[in-house]
């Protein structure tokens, strides 16, 4: 929101500090709980950086340099947080109709029906008017994704991953392809690999 319109909430694709964040995903809950290194506290800890409306800025600032379908967002927000966080279905499509509702962005349909959404003047605008506060993101979030790299060698991240990817594969399938319903023995099986390995990591 440009300083000189507090008033005028459309110049600005986001509310100002104190607003409410982008969507669920625990963004502006600040939970006591769970240890600095567990996983769930650092997702929370990523997705309070897009509390007051700083995820429609940084979707409007990436749209701008390239129109993007909502997925491209999905993985392009990811690479910019780094780890291995990414902005669900449910907290981007919203942010993407409110630009489109803001006149700050369009969304036309394209190949497979899906929506590309590309800025619009009065979105380039709210940019310029807001290239601080982009700035400042930004550069927040270069800062994590560095610190979190130092925390987590490549090596790990990428063995996790393909974890993370190997079960997807192997409960949900692959788009368009459903994964056989697992039996006993199979889901057994996994169980004890899985049970395997962390005795193993716990030894290492």
């Amino acid at each position: 929101m440009p300083h000189h319109h507090p008033h005028h909430h459309h110049h600005a694709p986001h509310g100002p500090r104190g607003a409410h964040h982008d969507g669920g995903e625990g963004g502006g809950h600040h939970h006591r709980g769970p240890r600095h290194g567990d996983p769930e506290h650092q997702a929370r800890k990523r997705e309070r950086i897009f509390e007051a409306g700083g995820l429609k800025l940084i979707a409007l600032h990436l749209i701008a340099q390239q129109p993007s379908h909502g997925y491209d967002l999905i993985r392009a927000i990811g690479e910019l947080v780094g780890g291995d966080y990414q902005p669900s279905p449910g907290t981007i499509y919203p942010t993407l109709s409110y630009l489109v509702d803001m006149g700050h962005a369009t969304a036309t349909e394209a190949d497979g029906g899906r929506k590309q959404y590309a800025v619009t003047a009065e979105g380039k605008l709210a940019l310029e008017e807001q290239s601080e506060a982009l700035q400042h993101l930004l550069a927040r979030l270069s800062e994590g994704k560095n610190r979190e790299a130092r925390q987590r060698p490549a090596q790990l991240v990428r063995a996790i991953e393909n974890f993370r990817t190997a079960m997807r594969l192997k409960t949900h399938g692959q788009p368009g392809v459903p994964a056989a319903a697992l039996t006993e023995a199979q889901i057994n099986a996994i169980a004890a690999i899985i049970d395997e390995a962390a005795l193993k990591i716990e030894k290492a």
